[in-house]
């Protein structure tokens, strides 16, 4: 290879060309190089002193600005939600032109593929654009369509986004909003692929990379620059500062507007997220950060590469996560620390389950708390609308390991269940769809069966003159009494509320069947089923006054 002429600029973009059979200056002028006059200036850089004789496998340094551009497109190799170029809709397999914008809804994200096979993924709420995708020296590139629109007399567009067989590429992408992840190929380049942002620019040859931007606003100058490397290397420059840092794998750095350069730190490592569960079975997907993780960005995406994320969220230490509108199936969460600069650290990756759906029945009795006496427990919900029947559980514990009724696909939305054992139990209901899917479970209903009431007993007393009720009962219960000349206690003849566990009236003037019953009031409010019903007789001779116990029952 020829020495390099003083004429060419040491610090500009140049490339190696090698030579092949049939390669004359004059044809590379015509098929490869800007102009038909570019072969002179190529000959004295490279110190050629016979320029038509140049020999296969020779090396020629030929500036960049020399050789022929041929634009090429990205691809839009993953396209989730809304995501567009310029204003229209995109889908997968969209081309992006050079100097086309492509933006992400906030559920949204995409990939876009280089013509060199380097993947940039843009998460929810970001907006970029391709500010270069050109290729150089590929040999057919006379054969590409020229003229088109906003192109030059000496640059074509190529027909397909994947880099020609030969050349080199370059490429840059000019971040406005958001942030973007880089995943670049290690090929031959024309110069470093480049992402650029109004505060910085970021070159590599190849390696694993993410830029982003710490502020509001579409290309808003006033916001600062963070870029971490994953894997590789990357220069980091300030274009209004002379001072730029190479940033290999493990180092963040960041400038602002005003930076004199760049501040460059370690990448915090990964949070722990062995306590996630890996089944969430609420449509919104819930659980609360460690307090010393301390801010920390989080997304979600329905496959592991991340391409395709529907969630992008920053919280603070301790904060409660809440994670809305996911389908059912299977997801994948990655949080990164962000330490107080701004710089983002390594992820941590999990994945976990949604099965929310169909969700439970929604329970309206027995209310959360319920008191009631044991016997007939009358249950009903509000159904599912998508799940024609329900599963009906009732347990002694709140984790349902000790089931007392266990009723599946029941069509009807209430059931009526005979429970006699004083208690606290739970219950909860599960909605199941025609196809015999179930969904989860609802949230447990917390119901206290209280006993009977004891039977009461009816004395006459020493005097003969009184009557003596007594009933079991506690110290800070009350009581309702009824006294009735029918079992049916339609003819009342007293009723009192009173706060001891016994009754003494004057014995009846007139003779005949009486009959008595209570119920309890507890100090919560809850007011028991009557108790069974005493009856007893009163004769015109009082002596002959007897009682019988129980008569009848009567709830």
């Amino acid at each position: 290879m020829a020495a390099i002429s003083s004429s060419a600029r040491a610090d500009e973009p140049s490339v190696d060309f090698t030579v092949v059979r049939a390669d004359t200056l004059y044809d590379l002028s015509h098929n490869v190089f800007v102009s038909p006059a570019a072969w002179r200036e190529v000959a004295r850089i490279n110190g050629l002193r016979n320029p038509d004789r140049i020999t296969p496998g020779q090396v020629l340094r030929v500036p960049l600005r020399l050789m022929r551009p041929t634009l090429v497109n990205g691809r839009l190799v993953s396209v989730t939600g809304d995501v567009r170029i310029g204003n229209s809709a995109a889908a997968v397999g969209a081309l992006l032109a050079e100097g086309q914008s492509v933006q992400t809804g906030v559920s949204s994200s995409t990939v876009i593929q280089l013509a060199d096979g380097s993947r940039l993924k843009l998460p929810p709420s970001s907006l970029a654009s391709l500010a270069a995708s050109r290729h150089y020296g590929g040999r057919h590139d006379a054969q590409a369509t020229a003229g088109a629109p906003g192109t030059s007399a000496n640059m074509s567009v190529a027909t397909a986004a994947d880099i020609p067989p030969s050349g080199w590429f370059a490429g840059a992408l000019r971040v406005l909003r958001g942030s973007v992840e880089v995943i670049a190929t290690k090929v031959q380049r024309a110069k470093p692929l480049e992402v650029m942002t109004p505060t910085a620019v970021v070159g590599v040859r190849g390696t694993h990379y993410r830029v982003g931007l710490n502020g509001n606003g579409d290309g808003d100058v006033g916001v600062s620059t963070h870029a971490e490397v994953l894997e590789g290397a990357v220069r980091f420059d300030v274009p209004i500062s002379t001072l730029g840092v190479d940033l290999t794998t493990g180092l963040g750095a960041i400038a602002g507007p005003d930076s004199p350069g760049p501040i460059v730190v370690n990448l915090m490592p990964a949070p722990d997220l062995s306590d996630l569960p890996t089944l969430f079975d609420r449509p919104v997907v819930r659980f609360s950060l460690a307090q010393e993780s301390g801010t920390v960005r989080l997304q979600v995406a329905a496959d592991e590469s991340f391409d395709k994320t529907v969630r992008d969220q920053r919280f603070k230490s301790g904060a409660e996560v809440r994670i809305d509108d996911l389908e059912d199936g299977q997801w994948y969460l990655r949080m990164r620390r962000i330490d107080d600069r701004g710089i983002e650290g390594y992820d941590s990756i999990r994945s976990f389950v949604l099965k929310a759906r169909p969700e439970p029945a929604a329970p309206q009795s027995p209310r959360a708390g319920f008191i009631q006496s044991v016997g007939t427990v009358n249950f009903s919900w509000l159904q599912n609308s998508a799940a024609p029947s329900v599963r009906l559980q009732v347990a002694e514990d709140v984790e349902f390991t000790r089931l007392v009724i266990d009723r599946d696909h029941v069509a009807e939305s209430s059931s009526s269940v005979e429970i006699n054992a004083a208690a606290t139990y739970f219950w909860r209901l599960q909605s199941i769809r025609p196809n015999d899917d179930p969904g989860p479970f609802g949230d447990p209903q917390r119901l206290e069966l209280r006993p009977k009431p004891g039977s009461p007993t009816v004395q006459r007393a020493v005097d003969g003159n009184t009557l003596h009720f007594q009933w079991p009962g506690r110290d800070r219960d009350r009581y309702r009494l009824q006294l009735a000349r029918d079992p049916a206690f339609k003819d009342v003849l007293r009723e009192e509320d009173v706060d001891s566990s016994q009754w003494i009236l004057p014995a009846p003037e007139n003779a005949g069947s009486y009959y008595f019953r209570y119920r309890t009031i507890e100090p919560n409010g809850f007011i028991s089923n009557y108790s069974e019903t005493v009856m007893f007789e009163v004769s015109k001779n009082w002596n002959f006054f007897w009682t019988l116990l129980p008569f009848l029952l009567i709830l």
